[in-house]
């Protein structure tokens, strides 16, 4: 007896010919793809008793495009290769494969495919008539200008209800089930937070697996090993469902929905787990369990709300799955047919629990991902300066990137630091690698920086300091720095380098030049002297700091890099005119405009001071011996230059102030005191000394004939404070100006 042998491939959701992607956003359903067919021979009719053959139909792609449900093709071999089947196609309903052999309880019909013109000739030498299932005769043919009526929507062999046109359709064998299975896992795997992967379990589930899906989760959702407090609350997360019209492309046609849909009613937006309920029973078992059980249909209430319970399917046309992480339940998913569709079946209960388990720990490892970046990004916050200090004479502004939106952590830092005298210290370093260890360090280091600068260090010593802080953290803690003081009296800026790029400097007219600083070696080398360089700092020009990621990366090296930096700082400043510097916020802006989309490789920080300078005639210096004459001395200086500048409504208070700090300095100094005046946007008074206990704010008592100065410096001043130097301190105030 010969015998025709069938060979089955199996469909693949990567490859979109081989059949419809269950992740689909059109809602295209699974289906086997088309076997192909032994040489020389036809597949038998499988027809019941008593039933027409089927007609010859023609094996085109419009066949397996068009073929209606409960319908069969049966056609001559073809040595062509078929055309790829549309992914509009849902599945058939009664377990037919479009193009091939329809399953042993599928009556045979002969139908002319949609995609064959009228009055074509089919394979077998005559036209293809319809044939109706329950007569077995044809109702008519297909002559030239007339096209074969379309079937009868044949019933569901299980429900007996009728099939609607392009209504999803159950899957009918294990091998449909374990495709999908890995196609929507695959899908819930490449979401890599939270909302990413609870959409990937709608997006895989609805409408292959259900019409409807609703998606519960735990609010708070607890992290890791932490033991969640409170009661346990299940917040509605997602839901979706199939919408109520589809996309028609290539053969796709819209599904019927009831007005108004039930499966759009269900669902309550927070419900409180009772221990003991009948849900929190369910969640403790974890295996989905069918609506129909009692067990289910007590929780259903609680979990939906009692007003909305009546909305839910009859029969087994409702699972609820509970979601378990790796050490709690942290949610439950609700999937949902609705009556027109065909129940879920024993074996969809295994689809289910390979859903929920996925997707339960693709969100505990989404919450887990979620809490490392937050940490990651308070790390870095707290690491970088939140706010930059207004200093006198200066203006400052700053930009920091990272190099990845998944890597925010870096060891690049800048820094401002107000210095005694109106002097600021502007610092910028890298550290290597991009990392939580290379944030830690940059952290140490920056507050290392940070007490140097307060002790007045010269930059290279300073440098010095941070190179032995760095070998103290490990062998391999290496970085590179700049670190640059600005006296905005002196207009002059003294800089060191250890091994980090050169700042560029523009002047006023739009020039800009790339300042020729010592190399230095990086810190954490060891062993190293470090040399300083002073340089004019006109009034006008922009200093520009930054980390290597701003210039180097893997299409241009670092040289090339400077040189571009430098053109487009002197293009930017001919925007403005050479008498206008351009605004500091939109010069960073426009440097950062320079990388291209393949340059980020390795965070940015970059620190713009744009020099302002204090005019010599804003300036009053003096020295005074440390004498009990100093005081009255003090204060007549201190008169003539409030009287010279104007401001003679300040004179009572700064003759109080000044003769309270003075008499402080003189009665501890053993050399000169120095006694400047510096009129800025306020007016600032500075006196030092050469003794480094700096004076303490306390309250005196009634019988203590002093200790009353710094009581007064404290309620007159806008502000005051004390500076330790390396030669001693200086005690400022400030007062606003009238």
């Amino acid at each position: 007896m010969d015998s025709t042998r069938v060979t089955e491939h199996p469909t693949s959701f990567d490859r979109p010919s081989t059949g419809a992607d269950p992740t689909d956003p059109r809602g295209a359903l699974l289906r086997t793809p088309v076997p192909p067919r032994a040489s020389g021979s036809a597949l038998p009719a499988q027809g019941g008793a008593g039933q027409t053959p089927p007609a010859a139909g023609e094996d085109s792609p419009g066949a397996f495009e068009h073929s209606q449900p409960g319908a069969e093709q049966a056609a001559e071999p073809d040595t062509h290769r078929p055309r790829p089947t549309s992914e509009g196609v849902p599945a058939q309903p009664d377990g037919g494969q479009p193009g091939g052999a329809p399953s042993d309880d599928t009556p045979s019909a002969g139908v002319t495919p949609a995609g064959v013109a009228p009055g074509e000739v089919s394979a077998g030498g005559g036209q293809a008539g319809l044939v109706r299932p329950d007569s077995g005769a044809p109702t008519g043919a297909a002559g030239p200008g007339r096209r074969a009526a379309p079937p009868e929507p044949e019933p569901d062999r299980r429900t007996g209800q009728p099939t609607a046109p392009g209504r999803p359709t159950p899957m009918r064998r294990d091998g449909d089930r374990l495709r999908f299975v890995g196609a929507a896992t695959r899908r819930i795997a490449r979401g890599m937070d939270l909302d990413e992967i609870v959409m990937g379990l709608c997006r895989a589930t609805v409408p292959t697996f259900a019409d409807a899906i609703l998606v519960y989760l735990r609010e708070p959702l607890p992290v890791g090993d932490e033991r969640p407090t409170g009661p346990l609350v299940l917040r509605l997360r997602r839901t979706d469902r199939i919408p109520a019209e589809r996309d028609t492309e290539g053969g796709f046609t819209p599904a019927p929905q009831p007005e108004p849909s039930e499966l759009e009613t269900v669902g309550a937006e927070l419900c409180e787990v009772r221990p003991g309920s009948a849900l929190a029973e369910v969640l403790r078992g974890v295996r989905p369990v069918f609506t129909d059980t009692p067990a289910a249909r007590a929780a259903l209430p609680e979990l939906l709300g009692e007003e909305r319970d009546f909305a839910l399917p009859d029969g087994r046309r409702a699972i609820l799955a509970p979601l378990r992480g790796r050490r709690r339940v942290i949610g439950a998913a609700l999937f949902l047919r609705g009556p027109e569709r065909i129940a879920f079946e024993a074996d969809d209960l295994l689809v289910a629990a390979q859903l929920a388990t996925h997707s339960a720990l693709g969100i505990d490892k989404a919450v887990l991902y979620g809490r490392e970046a937050y940490i990651a990004d308070e790390l870095q916050r707290t690491m970088l300066p939140e706010n930059l200090p207004r200093c006198t004479g200066v203006r400052l502004a700053s930009r920091y990137l990272p190099a990845a939106e998944t890597a925010r952590v870096g060891g690049d830092w800048y820094d401002a630091i107000p210095l005694p005298g109106s002097r600021v210290a502007l610092v910028v370093g890298d550290v290597m690698g991009h990392s939580m260890t290379s944030a830690a360090i940059m952290g140490q280091l920056r507050t290392t920086a940070q007490t140097l600068a307060g002790l007045d260090l010269p930059p290279q010593e300073v440098l010095h300091h941070l190179d032995e802080q760095a070998q103290r953290l490990g062998t391999d803690r290496m970085a590179t720095c700049l670190y640059a003081v600005y006296d905005p009296v002196a207009h002059r800026i003294t800089v060191a380098n250890a091994g980090h790029p050169p700042p560029v400097l523009l002047h006023l007219g739009g020039h800009a030049e790339v300042l020729r600083v010592p190399a230095g070696a990086p810190i954490g080398v060891g062993g190293v002297d470090f040399e300083a360089v002073e340089l004019d700092a006109p009034a006008g020009a922009t200093l520009l700091l930054y980390t290597d990621g701003l210039v180097e990366s893997r299409l241009r090296d670092v040289w090339t890099g400077i040189e571009q930096l430098r053109e487009r700082l002197a293009a930017t400043a001919q925007l403005t005119g050479p008498d206008h510097p351009p605004p500091l916020e939109a010069l960073c802006d426009e440097v950062l405009d320079m990388l291209g989309p393949g340059d980020r490789d390795d965070d940015i920080a970059l620190l713009a001071a744009r020099f302002d300078g204090i005019a010599p005639s804003d300036v009053s210096y003096w020295f005074l011996d440390p004498e009990d004459a100093a005081p009255g001395k003090a204060r007549r200086l201190a008169r003539r230059a409030l009287a010279r500048w104007g401001m003679e409504d300040l004179t009572d208070a700064v003759e109080l102030l000044v003769s309270e700090v003075v008499t402080n300095a003189v009665r501890y100094a053993s050399k000169p005191v120095t006694l400047r005046l510096l009129r800025t946007d306020v007016l600032r008074c500075e006196v030092g000394d050469d003794v480094p206990q700096l004076p303490r704010l306390r309250q005196a008592r009634a019988t203590d004939e002093g200790g009353r100065g710094l009581y007064l410096v404290n309620r007159l001043a806008r502000r005051w404070g004390a500076t330790r130097l390396s030669t001693g301190k200086v005690v400022w105030f400030e007062l606003n100006r009238g």
